[in-house]
């Protein structure tokens, strides 16, 4: 028996899956850390009570996760099939337990044990299956469609290491492999039994009746993984099904191995151990591209055979008819990377199950639905049809008829847009680099396209598939996106949320995010704005720790916090923000000490993960590193600057990062981001936001009131002509903008090289030059209103009642509204809640 400490000992290790009370809950933990052991004997440190305490909360998830299953099994209704290469899921168990309202009695069944509750949570390491928004996205909606009782599962893949860790060295970001499967994730349960041949290379064999099949080439195995995704106070837990790819034991070749060949012995295991070593693997070479167009067909096949499985399997016997299949199956595809999802199911629907083209493509058409979430044409995916003929030859197949037939009812039916043809098809035949394009692909087969925020989704009906809207206006939707209040809120800021259900006599507003518009009634009241600063500054102290912590940099709780945390790209522009950081520390320097005391004390932190192979991105995050180790060493500037790069961002630093910011940028080129999440999180823990009018800023400034939010930037509509502008040499800096620029190559930051990065902001064409995402136009608007940032600190009073009123304004932003609609407008599914 284990001893771990006086405590635990005194508690029997007895199995009470569905155990309540907190003494029977320590029992049931203590009997996981004796009885389902993963390290040797005597040892319960908190790695150990973790991993016990997982599994002590995964026997109460299980439970209604069978409960779930079965209740949809038997009700039949239609459900929903999220298709998604990312899910950025963060830590499980601080989720688990408070989607299931046992947080008090776990962190007494903890104390019991002799550990604490905030320590063990610390112990989980994020699951490594996403990168950005896309991902997180992905998983807010699974949260609400858990919480709303909808019939609905996600599919992913299950990547052993992730995208990468971000170290930060003195020649910047580096990149290391994720370890979250160094040792296991207690949260996913292995089917065993659910296996399924995914083929890939191969020939396209012809049978003397016609009918087509693909063969040969090399067959791996899906195995599926399922992770519990439990609604907020309800019984109804869905799964996300993440799949693995493995070689099975006859492809291993004995005689080879021990003729001394044991690379080409295990050649299928190796590579089937690539296709979910790592999420977005560098796709400079050929090897490269293949490997990720591999993926996306291993999602969409292994995930396809399993909903058609279920669909026959839900018949019980009954006659299968396929028209049927759209009124109990919904497929949602999460931006292009699941596109293959429309020939994979023509081709099991055409090749394995005997259906005509007619019937097939009736059936496929009102299946799949498609969500852009980009405008950025390099986003847009476009594959090689040399590499797509290659990997999957009946696909193309498949491909070459979805689009001679649209091209032939375009020319049967709208004579106008013949001259079209050419960008509307979904073959791009150029003999020089002919491809396949995947969102073509997408709103020629979907039932629905939307996109992602209003600004967004008429940028795409207006611009990107104008043409498209004319043959089928009907097809376009808006969805703009949302976040969960849970997570994003009531469980990483019990301070804040326990004074907003107080305050609304209320806590029902964690499943009603519209509840919270009761609050701007309150805004003004002294009381409320002074326990609202107290959990404020709670917030800000516990970030101040954890700066500290990981960077070794001491912050100033009583500065203002401003944050911006996100993917580096360019169009996101971190370098607009530190190029206004650099040119405030200038400044700064310039003053007297008596003209500084009158300065707003600031910090500035920058996360994010720039992409391995993107240099620009990369330089920005050495810049952002060389400017900190020079501001916040400088004795006469760093009582009221500080410039911090906050490494590894994650969720769970986000879940730190967020409730503790005041002030947050969400500062890209107007136009250019679909959406943003992060903003909504943000405006929802009640910081204010500087911003352009791009993605979702437009409906957040709208709903918290733009008094409350400092705009500043281009407009989407102006952006084209200002690029045309420059272009002619009409383009005359803001002096400001020229000084922040010369100070950083005159050295005053190290010997670095930023030329390259510089000169991306200097020249009036091409590639990498003339400044595309208008950094220099929109440098002295950002510059005023920042300035008016620092005034309106000044004003405490004003600015607490801005930040209630940016949390009352929030409720338009829950991922519960989002999904309700998508399930009423899209997918035509309804509430499937276990009694």
């Amino acid at each position: 028996m284990a001893k771990p400490n006086a405590e635990a000992s005194k508690i029997p290790a007895a199995a009470n899956p569905l155990a309540e009370e907190p003494t029977k809950i320590a029992s049931n933990i203590n009997y996981h850390a004796n009885f389902s052991p993963h390290f040797s004997p005597f040892k319960f440190d908190p790695e150990q009570a973790y991993y016990a305490t997982a599994e002590s909360v995964r026997d109460r998830l299980i439970q209604n996760w069978n409960e779930t299953y079965l209740h949809f099994h038997r009700k039949n209704p239609k459900q929903t099939y999220y298709l998604s290469m990312e899910y950025l899921q963060g830590r499980a168990l601080t989720n688990a337990i408070g989607n299931l309202n046992v947080q008090s009695a776990y962190a007494e069944a903890l104390n019991k044990l002799g550990h604490d509750l905030e320590n063990i949570t610390e112990e989980e390491k994020d699951a490594a299956l996403g990168n950005g928004g896309l991902g997180r996205l992905a998983s807010c909606f699974l949260d609400s469609m858990a919480t709303l009782n909808l019939p609905a599962w996600g599919y992913g893949l299950r990547y052993r290491y992730g995208l990468f860790k971000q170290r930060i060295a003195k020649d910047g970001q580096e990149e290391t492999a994720e370890d979250w499967l160094e040792k296991f994730s207690p949260w996913e349960v292995v089917r065993h039994d659910v296996v399924y041949p995914v083929r890939f290379f191969g020939r396209v064999h012809v049978n003397p009746d016609g009918s087509r099949k693909w063969v040969e080439g090399e067959i791996l195995q899906a195995l599926a993984y399922d992770v519990p995704i439990p609604g907020y106070k309800t019984k109804n837990t869905i799964s996300l099904r993440l799949w693995d790819a493995k070689a099975c034991s006859e492809d291993f070749n004995l005689f080879q191995f021990n003729d001394g060949q044991y690379k080409s012995a295990a050649q299928l295991h190796s590579r089937a151990q690539q296709i979910c070593a790592v999420l977005y693997p560098g796709d400079a070479t050929e090897e490269g591209k293949l490997l990720r167009l591999k993926q996306q067909f291993f999602l969409c096949s292994a995930s396809l055979q399993d909903i058609i499985f279920r669909f026959k399997e839900r018949k019980q016997g009954a006659e299968l008819k396929w028209s049927e299949f759209p009124t109990k199956v919904a497929v949602q595809m999460n931006d292009t990377h699941p596109t293959l999802a429309i020939p994979e199911l023509m081709r099991l629907l055409l090749d394995e199950e005997g259906l005509g083209w007619d019937e097939a493509w009736d059936v496929t058409s009102r299946t799949v639905a498609y969500t852009n979430h980009t405008v950025l044409p390099e986003a847009l995916e476009k594959w090689s049809q040399t590499v797509m003929w290659k990997l999957l030859p009946r696909h193309m197949e498949i491909i070459q008829e979805i689009d001679k037939r649209f091209i032939e009812m375009v020319r049967a039916t709208r004579k106008d847009l013949e001259s079209k043809i050419p960008t509307m098809c979904v073959l791009d035949n150029n003999p020089q680099k002919p491809v396949v394009r995947m969102a073509n692909l997408c709103v020629v087969s979907a039932h629905t396209v939307n996109g992602v925020a209003e600004l967004h989704s008429d940028i795409l009906k207006n611009e990107l598939f104008a043409d498209y809207v004319s043959i089928w206006p009907s097809k376009f939707q808006n969805k703009t996106n949302g976040i969960t209040p849970r997570r994003w809120l009531k469980f990483c800021s019990p301070e804040l949320s326990n004074i907003i259900t107080k305050w609304l006599k209320t806590d029902e507003w964690a499943t009603n995010l519209d509840l919270l518009v009761g609050l701007r009634k309150l805004a003004d009241d002294a009381n409320l704005q002074e326990e609202w600063a107290s959990a404020k500054m709670a917030n800000k102290k516990r970030l101040a720790q954890y700066i500290k912590h990981v960077t070794g940099v001491e912050i100033d709780p009583n500065s203002l916090f401003d944050i911006q945390v996100k993917r580096i790209h360019e169009y996101k522009r971190q370098l607009l923000n530190i190029l206004g950081a650099i040119y405030r520390y200038k400044k700064l320097k310039e003053m007297s000490p008596e003209e500084r005391k009158k300065a707003t004390p600031r910090t500035v932190m920058i996360g994010g993960k720039a992409f391995a192979t993107y240099t620009n991105a990369k330089r920005i995050v050495k810049l952002v590193n060389d400017v900190g180790a020079v501001v916040n060493t400088d004795p006469e500037v760093n009582s009221y600057l500080k410039v911090v790069f906050v490494p590894n961002y994650n969720v769970s630093v986000a879940e730190l990062l967020i409730p503790g910011s005041e002030l947050s940028q969400h500062i890209s080129t107007a136009g250019m981001e679909a959406s943003g999440t992060s903003n909504m999180k943000f405006a929802l823990n009640g910081c204010l936001i500087i911003g352009t009018l791009d993605g979702a800023n437009v409906e957040i400034r709208e709903e918290v009131g733009q008094e409350n939010f400092f705009l500043f930037g281009a407009t989407a509509d102006e952006v084209p002509k200002l690029r045309k502008d420059r272009e002619n040499g009409l383009f005359k800096p803001d002096p400001r903008f020229e000084e922040a620029k010369k100070f950083i190559r005159s050295g005053a930051f190290g010997s670095y090289d930023y030329h390259p990065l510089l000169d991306s902001l200097e020249g009036n064409s091409g590639f990498g030059r003339a400044d595309y995402f208008l950094v220099g136009h929109d440098f002295a608007g950002y510059l005023d209103a920042q300035a008016r940032v620092d005034e309106a600190y000044k004003d405490k009073k004003k600015w607490f009642k801005s930040s209630i009123l940016s949390t009352a304004g929030s409720g338009k932003f829950s991922s519960d509204r989002t999904i309700a609609q998508y399930a009423k407008e899209i997918w035509k599914i309804e509430e499937c809640r276990v009694p």
